[in-house]
């Protein structure tokens, strides 16, 4: 009897604390990178779940456990960060976080997108038409490398999410990718870069291509300006 007793006893205190936990609506914290979620292969990335003030935190990769699966887990943590010291391709991929508040648990973050760079190779970008384009213009840029990639991925330098995502194509003995920006406005001007990865880990980019910026034509400031010799001035 003395046995089943606290058997008994913990098992009331499990369901109690789940059915609590389930009832929690908690709003979702905000998960972010620092530096980067763009992480350089062997650099090191620290993971934040933000949110003001909690009793505890839970930094998961793809999925975080329900409320009534945590009891059977490793105590949570009391930091809000998960710090990787040398990133590899095992730890690119999705992460969320949440937070616990008396007994709840809140929702579950939006997915952070943490990627590897480095792995691969640098594809090459450049510009089809003008990088000095009135707004409203159409603007093509190409990507491409000899390495077979699945995809390329165009990033704008200072966005924390991929700008465009396309299949690679095969043209001649290289593998590339036209990237269509259709009418673009002052907020598309800037730094690009691209990507190569594969199909099989969408996680794991190339190095970065080479920068191409893109810039606003002005009326004041012709595209080329004219230039004079020496004898003409």
């Amino acid at each position: 009897m003395f046995m089943v007793l606290p058997s008994l006893l913990y098992l009331g205190l499990y369901i109690g604390q789940s059915t609590q936990a389930q009832e929690g609506n908690l709003p979702p914290p905000h998960i972010i990178a620092r530096p980067t979620s763009m992480v350089l292969s062997k650099d090191s990335v620290t993971i934040e779940c933000q949110i003001p003030e909690a009793e505890a935190y839970d930094i998961c990769k793809v999925e975080c456990p329900k409320p009534m699966d945590r009891s059977m887990l490793p105590l949570p943590k009391k930091t809000n960060t998960l710090r990787i010291q040398e990133m590899t391709p095992d730890q690119a991929g999705l992460y969320r976080c949440v937070y616990q508040s008396g007994v709840q648990w809140s929702q579950p973050s939006d997915p952070l997108l943490l990627v590897m760079t480095g792995a691969y190779d640098k594809p090459s970008l450049t510009s089809i038409t003008d990088t000095v384009v009135a707004l409203g213009d159409n603007v093509k840029l190409q990507c491409f490398s000899k390495i077979g990639f699945d995809v390329f991925i165009l990033i704008k330098e200072g966005e924390v999410h991929t700008t465009q995502k396309l299949n690679s194509t095969l043209q001649g003995s290289a593998h590339q990718a036209i990237f269509h920006l259709d009418h673009v406005t002052s907020t598309q001007m800037g730094a690009y870069r691209c990507y190569g990865a594969f199909h099989n880990d969408l996680y794991v980019w190339s190095h970065s291509s080479n920068q191409l910026q893109l810039v606003a034509k002005s009326e004041e400031t012709p595209a080329h300006p004219f230039l004079c010799s020496p004898l003409e001035l």
